[in-house]
């Protein structure tokens, strides 16, 4: 009984630890761990990398011919490494459209993956 009861006080206490960490993170401008932060500078060379890469994969899973122009505007998420969700513009022959691109990065492992894409 007193071995369940103190389980009970530990888990009880991390429970508490996590959420004021978490809350404590988020309003020092922190990484809110699962939630969607804007992307401040859309030109940042790493955040245009990776807009070109999900035209890339985008390119050769669909055989298509999309030509990068920019990123209109992004949001990260924090996750075991970092998801991108992108607003691209891309043109399509002499048709320029906007497409939604969901790219996982984890740098560290040299990993990236395209994990979503659509016209918008």
């Amino acid at each position: 009984m007193a071995l369940n009861l103190h389980s009970l006080r530990f888990t009880i206490l991390l429970i508490l630890a996590v959420t004021v960490f978490s809350d404590v993170s988020a309003a020092l401008g922190g990484p809110n761990l699962g939630g969607w932060k804007p992307i401040k500078n859309t030109k940042d060379p790493s955040v245009v990398e990776i807009g070109q890469f999900a035209i890339n994969e985008h390119n050769k899973e669909a055989k298509s011919g999309l030509k990068f122009q920019e990123i209109v505007k992004g949001e990260t998420q924090v996750v075991s490494g970092m998801n991108y969700k992108l607003v691209i513009s891309a043109k399509d022959g002499s048709a320029s459209h906007q497409y939604e691109a969901v790219v996982w990065d984890k740098p560290w492992e040299k990993f990236r993956s395209l994990t979503s894409f659509k016209q918008i």
